[in-house]
């Protein structure tokens, strides 16, 4: 698996500029709002989910967005949706619940067996923050160089948009 290390080098490989302020971790959405306060651009909420047929999926959407889970299977083609296991997404991910991001596609290159998800206020958002891969920072990344991170790492994200529970594009 690939480290917060591994993961910044790769970012750095890329071009991508990044800016990661190090803080007390933050478990869930709704804690550290004084952290994202002090930092710029959108913010994000990260679901590891497991549907019905075994396959696997990493939601990533503004930390305001409302999503309906009972429902959202029916948008994006999957089988009924629950929140995948904190072994599961530690073997795909390689990381653990509260560091749960999309930087985390980064431990999923050789098998692909997660789907990433993209909420399209994220995808259409200047700059965009995630943990990098550990919940004690927050990492800042223009929309071009998270897109350039997303093909080095062979994902092509299915944007949604939640407000209308209908795929982007």
């Amino acid at each position: 698996m690939k480290s917060r290390a591994d993961l910044m080098a790769l970012l750095a490989s890329l071009g991508a500029e990044t800016t990661t302020v190090e803080h007390p971790a933050v478990f869930r959405v709704g804690e550290g709002e004084e952290i994202k306060a002090a930092i710029a651009g959108a913010h994000t909420k990260n679901l590891f989910l497991k549907d019905a047929k075994g396959q696997l999926w990493l939601i990533s959407a503004a930390d305001r967005t409302a999503i309906d889970l009972k429902r959202l299977h029916h948008v994006i083609g999957s089988a009924r949706l629950s929140f995948g296991s904190a072994e599961l997404m530690e073997e795909t991910l390689g990381v653990t619940p509260g560091s749960v991001t999309a930087f985390a596609l980064v431990n999923d290159q050789a098998g692909h067996r997660v789907r990433f998800v993209l909420d399209q206020v994220l995808a259409q958002a200047g700059r965009v923050n995630f943990h990098p891969l550990t919940n004690t920072a927050t990492t800042g990344i223009g929309q071009a160089d998270f897109r350039k991170f997303l093909a080095a790492v062979g994902v092509t994200p299915l944007v949604v948009d939640f407000s209308a529970m209908a795929v982007v594009g």
